[in-house]
This record gives C-alpha cells, structure tokens and sequence, in this order.
C-alpha cells in the first residue's frame, strides 16, 4: 500500500464539464485558443451546480465547453478520470502539471488532429484505440481531435512528491522519458481495472483499497518501463530492436527533405543520443547523418529516371537549398553527377 497514505476515502465526483471561453479571431485572421489555467476555469455538475470542491485540481483542460463529459475520482497522490467526447467538432485538450500524466486511449478514430507531448515528435495517428501517452511531470501535453467515431481516453494523474511506493522507492527519484503512442499491455490492462472500477456504481471502503492498490501497482509498471528502457541502453551490442528500425526509418523517409536532430531520432527508439548513434550504426552500419544522406540520393535517383524535373527542382525536393551541394552529395555517394546519371539511364 501506499505510505504515509491518507485516511480520507477516495472522492468520486459526478460528471464535469470545463468551461473556458474562446479568444476571438486575431487580426491575421487566425484563431488562437486560450487554455485556461486551473484556477481560471470553474466546473459545473450535471445538474448545473458549481465545481465540486472534491474534483482534482490536475484535471486536463478541455476546450470547448460542453464537448466531453468527465467522471473521476482522486485519492493520495493519484488521480484517474474518464474522458468521453462524442459528437464530430473540434476537441482540444491541455496539460501541464507538476503531475505525472499517464493517456489510455479505450477508444477512438480521428478525422483529423495532432498529438503533442514535449520532449519527442508530436504525431497525427488517426486510429489511437488502445494506446498509451506519458507525458512526465513538467512536460506539456496538448492535442486536438475532430472524431470521426467517438473518443474515449482515461487519463491518469500521479503526483511524485507524493507518492512513496515503498520504503526505498519514491516516485520523484527516477526520471521518466515522455513517450507517444506506444504499447504496453500490462500497463493497459491495470489502467482498464482501475476504469473498469470506477465504473462500478458503488464506491465503498473495500473499492477504496482496491483503487489504492491498482493505482501502486500502475506506478510499479511505470517504473518498471523507465527503468527497462534505460536497461535498453546498455544492450547495444545487437543494436536496434526492429521496431525501433522501423520507426526510424520511416520517419525518415517521411522527413528527407528536412534535417533531422541525432535527440529527435534518439527519442523515438527511446535511447540516450549516445546510445542510440551506437546502436544505429550497428544496425546498418553507417552513421544516421550518412544514412539520411544515402535515403536522399536514393530518393533523388527515382526522381531523375522519372525525367519530369530538373536537376534544381530535384535537389531541392530532397533537401539540398543548393544545386552545388546536391551535386557534391550526388557524386560522393554514386560516383557520378545527377546530371551523368540522368544521361546514362537514357
């Protein structure tokens, strides 16, 4: 069980919604939104009243008003929360916090929308269902979604400086990295337990201990993750697993014409830069920079023997501002210019 918990029992609080007001259109004729800070915002209940003094101060903001209904509860140190938006508009959502923040997406497919965590590449995935966010206590956490079926998310809140899990073990001494739309089916199904739980329409003292005891065990596992993935680090010696291959190598198909950081390459295979550069290299033996590099020409190579753009326009296309250095980068890598290879697959 939790140490040094309180005695107070778990505080469950009927449906919410947040009221935050929309800035007017700015002169540019762009629209900001303005997420309201806690204190700025008041809640009402489902039936009208004012905020529930029993509702957590760390709830996620939610713009706009009336566009999701909320249902939670809080105990020491930790807080969970039912998110349910399910008509088709604009749904914005906002987080900052001294609070660790843990998404479950139970449900949902999105028409359009972004997803951001600070600290690694935000992310436009359109199925979310069944995947987790973490964002650490600090990181900013913002997306947005326009549903094409209903959205639903479990957000939870763990507060470090609260949270002791043993005599040895404190939340706040172990920093944990930010991470996207990853996976994780033991983290998944704990955090459907506790959902699972809250549903029930009863809520007394044995669901007390049952809650405390589930929301231990969700910050064990997310321990558990963080130190496993800096355990990741020290087994380079196989280089990277082929999921991280593949995510880094997408991305930087999808970004070739763009220079792309060693740290943001680094946070999606979850590593340390120095790690990472190490592991990549063992994988396809070339550093990423000069991997990047090859990924261009190769793409600058389909491009030249579809004959319907100039050597410039090409370059260009692949990053290169210059038609000097596109050539240079050509030729270092095929031995010829573009402009020779283009002649030879006459």
């Amino acid at each position: 069980m939790l140490r040094n918990s309180l005695p107070t029992p778990i505080s469950p609080y009927p449906i919410i919604e947040s009221i935050a007001p929309r800035l007017p259109e700015s002169c540019g004729g762009t629209s900001r939104t303005r997420i309201s800070t806690p204190a700025e915002s008041r809640h009402v209940s489902r039936s009208g009243g004012e905020r529930s003094t029993n509702a957590t101060p760390t709830t996620v903001e939610i713009l706009p008003r009336g566009a999701a209904t909320r249902r939670g509860v809080e105990w020491h140190g930790m807080g969970v929360e039912f998110v349910q938006a399910a008509r088709p508009d604009r749904v914005e959502y906002s987080f900052r916090s001294r609070a660790h923040l843990l998404v479950a997406y139970e449900h949902g497919v999105r028409r359009d929308g972004e997803t951001f965590v600070e600290g690694v590449p935000r992310s436009t995935l359109r199925n979310v269902a069944r995947k987790l966010t973490f964002a650490p206590s600090g990181h900013e956490y913002r997306e947005w979604h326009q549903p094409r079926t209903p959205m639903g998310m479990m957000y939870f809140h763990f507060d470090p400086d609260k949270l002791e899990i043993d005599s040895e073990t404190n939340m706040a001494d172990f920093s944990l990295a930010p991470r996207l739309f990853f996976e994780d089916t033991t983290i998944w199904s704990t955090a459907k337990k506790i959902t699972t739980a809250l549903e029930s329409p009863s809520l007394e003292k044995d669901n007390h201990l049952y809650f405390e005891a589930l929301g231990v065990v969700l910050v064990h596992e997310l321990l558990r993750l963080g130190l496993g993935s800096a355990r990741a680090e020290g087994l380079v010696r196989g280089g990277l697993a082929a999921w991280q291959q593949r995510l880094v190598t997408a991305y930087i198909d999808e970004h070739l014409s763009e220079q792309i950081s060693l740290a943001t390459l680094a946070q999606l295979a979850r590593l340390s830069p120095y790690y990472f550069c190490r592991a990549f290299k063992q994988s396809f033996g070339v550093p990423p920079h000069r991997f990047h590099t090859s990924r261009r020409i190769e793409h600058a190579k389909i491009l030249l023997a579809g004959r319907k753009h100039s050597v410039t326009e090409i370059g260009l296309s692949v990053g290169y501002s210059e038609t000097s250095s596109f050539t240079a980068a050509f030729r270092k890598i095929t031995g010829q210019t573009p402009s020779s290879y283009h002649r030879s697959i006459a």
